[in-house]
This record gives structure tokens, sequence and C-alpha cells, in this order.
């Protein structure tokens, strides 16, 4: 394949990606404002969810679902303008002291400079797994898909049906993996000046408030925790759970590929300084 056509194969689901939308259904359904004294609402009939971040306050959600294991996809329109200062996360987690958790985090900026997507993945209460990026589109000017694809064997990050980043179930070399942990979507709009911008250098400029965060067609097709059984279990052999033995083909890889080469600012698996007796075992594997 010529280098040209390489690069148009790469840039396919870009371009078709802005133009997907998952199935659409009422947020009343999926989705509950857990704070913010009214600065989180569902509107346009269950269609959209609006976070909102002014001085007094931040807001968030989470799903009415738990789940254990999933192909989740939500679209999102980050705060436009000068967002330095902000933060909004997108993520999911369970609870306890040994938490699970699957980090999608948008660091605010300046006007006009890029946000910074933070990924993480936490299993048993430990993290410090952190993978940075820039986007290749101004995540402020319309909505994104922004999935996780996680089963028993991969997290995987996906941005508008690119993937950006995969964890892989490496419990052989003694690397926990988010397994057993039923997790809930949550999402909140916050002030994290003290670190989000420049490492806390750039505070929230409050005359800009207040800041908003829109999301919508939020779909899952999620093996559902309820009563200690997932509804996975339940489901007979023909239901369509591709998902949960879903791996990257080829031109994923490549893909992913690309985007670590051209996007990536920040590998934890890079950072010799801050592993100073060695990488994590997961880092030596390709």
């Amino acid at each position: 394949m010529s280098s040209s056509g390489l690069e148009f194969t790469l840039l396919m689901p870009l371009i078709l990606g802005c133009l997907m939308a998952a199935n659409a259904g009422n947020l009343h359904n999926d989705f509950d404002i857990t704070w913010g004294d009214g600065r989180g609402n569902i509107i346009n009939n269950g269609e959209v969810l609006t976070l909102s971040l002014d001085k007094a306050s931040g807001s968030g959600f989470q799903s009415k679902n738990e789940y254990l294991f999933g192909k989740i996809d939500m679209q999102l329109k980050l705060v436009s303008g000068n967002s330095a200062g902000t933060v909004t996360a997108y993520y999911l987690s369970s609870k306890g002291s040994t938490w699970d958790e699957i980090d999608f985090e948008f660091l605010g900026n300046l006007s006009g400079d890029p946000y910074i997507l933070h990924t993480n993945v936490f299993s048993q209460g430990k993290g410090n797994r952190e993978q940075q990026f820039y986007l290749w589109f101004d995540p402020t000017a319309d909505f994104h898909t922004y999935s996780v694809l996680w089963n028993p064997q991969r997290i995987i990050f996906s941005v508008d049906g690119t993937p950006i980043r995969e964890f892989k179930n490496m419990e052989s070399l003694g690397v926990p993996f988010p397994k057993n942990q039923p997790m809930r979507i949550h999402s909140s709009l916050w002030n994290a000046d003290d670190w989000a911008t420049r490492g806390g250098l750039v505070k929230t400029d409050w005359t800009q408030a207040p800041f908003t965060a829109s999301y919508r067609n939020f779909n899952a097709e999620a093996c559902v925790w309820s009563n200690g059984a997932s509804s996975c279990q339940s489901n007979s052999p023909s239901t369509n759970n591709a998902w949960l033995s879903q791996e990257m083909d080829s031109t994923n890889q490549q893909r992913l590929q690309w985007v670590q080469k051209n996007y990536m600012i920040y590998n934890y698996c890079t950072d010799t300084k801050r592993f100073p007796q060695g990488l994590p075992p997961e880092c030596n594997m390709s």
C-alpha cells in the first residue's frame, strides 16, 4: 500500500467517527445527577446531559447500572474557550479501598491551546499507569465519541472509533487487572487549577464561568451487574456479545501506533526517572 493509501486508511475512522452516533436513548433512564445543586441537567427530552462549573461548585453524574465488562460509548463536547484549570472527568469506577477504575480526563487549557486527554487504569486501588495525548481535532467545537472496550483480556480506549491505548490482562506477570469488581460510569466537571494546567501555573478565569460540558448518544453493550449476578451469565450463546472476546485487528493496530507516534505526550512506561527500580512489568511487553 502506498503511503498516501495507508494515510487514507488510517484517517477514514477519524472522518467517519464524526458522523457516527451510538443508539441514542433517554439519558434519564441511564444516569442520575449526583451532585452540583442544579448545575447538572438532562435536557432536550433526555437527549442531552450538561454539567456546569462556577466558582461555587462543579457537578457530576453516575450511571444507574453497574457493569462488569462492556463496550461503552458516549459523545462529549468539552468546555470551550479558556478552559484552563478545569477538568472534565469521564470514567468507570468500583467502590471500596481496593477499587478498579478506567479513566478519561480532559485537562483544560488556555484558548487556542490543545486539551490534554489523560488516561489511567486502576486495579485493586493502584493506578500510576498514566498515558496522555493531544487530540487531532478541537474537542470543544462539536461532539466526539469516547469509548471503552473492557473485556476479560484487555481494555481499549478509543476516540471516534480510533484506538489510542490498549491495556492488556497481564495477570500472568503479576499485574492486577480489573475483572472482578462491577463499575459504574461517572463524570464530573470540577476546578483543579492547583494542578490541571501547566502543573497549576495557570489558574481558572472565573470571569469565563459558567463552564459547561455536554454529553449525548450514550450506548452500552455490556454485562449489567445486579443482585450479585451478571446479565451475561444468563444469556443464550446466540446473544451477540462478540465484544467480550474482541481484540484489535492489524488495521486498528496501525491506527493505535499512528496515534501514539503523533499524539502521545506522556507514557508512564518510558518514565525511567519515576521508576528507578525498573519499569512496571507490563511495560516490557509489546
